[in-house]
């Protein structure tokens, strides 16, 4: 049995879709700034409007757009035919994906689309097809083969039409000034959204469950509320204010004094330039701040700098952001 080179056939394919998408970046034009200023304007929803598998590729897009701060709903073309052309309103612009430009679904949906009085606008593979004709805009992805042997299966224009796609959220996105603030509003679950919206005082230690001491406690003593509220390590805390943190490393510095250390003010051992945070920063801030000084936890102060929490890192872990 002749064994089959699937690297071979792999590399032929992403190359091929890879040709396209940079002869569309050379041909784009006029009608792509045209397409994103009208939608810019939209006082409704941006609905994308498809078939087959451009309607996927219509479908993800929406979700694109919607993600990114421009509402926008999907429709499927055959479905739209019974009944769910409905969704669409005077105030929405449409956004057709046809690589032919010829799908019959679509071509009936066109006079509906211009009675309602709606623009709509199109992304195909023949800028001279019937939809590409009809429409206000048209984009042209100027596809003329597909990575398919068989030049059957839509490979290269769905990759060029759903680069598109992005690439016009994308640009709403910036003329929009979009922040990572107003992502994190469609995007609260999952990892995402916790990157985006979890905060340290979500995650940190607090009240009765930090290890309290003060800079006149002896070592033992300091052990034994480190043991007590089994976080590893104590904050030195003295009228509000944070004197210094005893973690594991200045126990076993202390160790190595070969003196009687246990009877020793903690002050005498503890770290007097502790980390701090505050309570209001981003969990991953705190992430990153312990990467860039290579430690485990840091204290968290209020808004007047005064400690009332710790973090570590296994709490950020049991986040799920680590």
């Amino acid at each position: 049995m002749t064994k089959i080179n699937h690297l071979k056939t792999g590399r032929r394919t992403i190359k091929i879709e890879a040709k396209g998408l940079d002869n569309l970046v050379k041909s784009l034009g006029k009608e792509f700034n045209d397409i994103c200023d009208k939608l810019l304007l939209t006082k409704g929803k941006i609905i994308t409007l498809g078939i087959g598998k451009s309607g996927h590729i219509a479908n993800k897009v929406s979700a694109t757009l919607s993600s990114t701060g421009s509402p926008s709903n999907f429709i499927n073309a055959a479905e739209a035919l019974h009944g769910d052309i409905g969704g669409i309103n005077r105030s929405d612009k449409v956004l057709i994906f046809s690589h032919s430009g010829q799908s019959k679904e679509i071509i009936d949906l066109l006079p509906y689309l211009r009675n309602l009085g709606c623009d709509f606008f199109s992304i195909t593979g023949s800028k001279d097809s019937i939809i590409a004709q009809n429409s206000k805009i048209n984009i042209d992805t100027g596809i003329s083969e597909e990575a398919c042997p068989l030049d059957l299966a839509p490979t290269t224009s769905t990759t060029a039409s759903l680069a598109l796609g992005d690439a016009i959220a994308v640009a709403l996105l910036e003329a929009k000034k979009f922040k990572a603030d107003d992502f994190a509003k469609s995007h609260p679950g999952g990892k995402l959204g916790k990157r985006l919206t979890l905060k340290v005082e979500d995650v940190m230690k607090k009240g009765e469950e930090l290890p309290i001491v003060l800079p006149t406690d002896t070592l033992g003593k300091t052990l034994i509320e480190i043991s007590s509220k089994g976080l590893g390590v104590a904050l030195v805390i003295e009228k509000l204010k944070l004197k210094g943190i005893f973690t594991d490393g200045d126990l076993r510095r202390a160790l190595n004094k070969k003196t009687d250390v246990l009877e020793l003010p903690i002050s005498q051992l503890m770290s007097n330039k502790a980390k701090t945070i505050t309570n209001s920063s981003l969990a991953t801030e705190a992430i990153e701040m312990m990467q860039r000084n290579q430690i485990y936890s840091l204290v968290v102060t209020n808004n007047k700098g005064q400690p009332e929490g710790l973090i570590r890192m296994h709490d950020l872990v049991e986040t799920g952001l680590v």
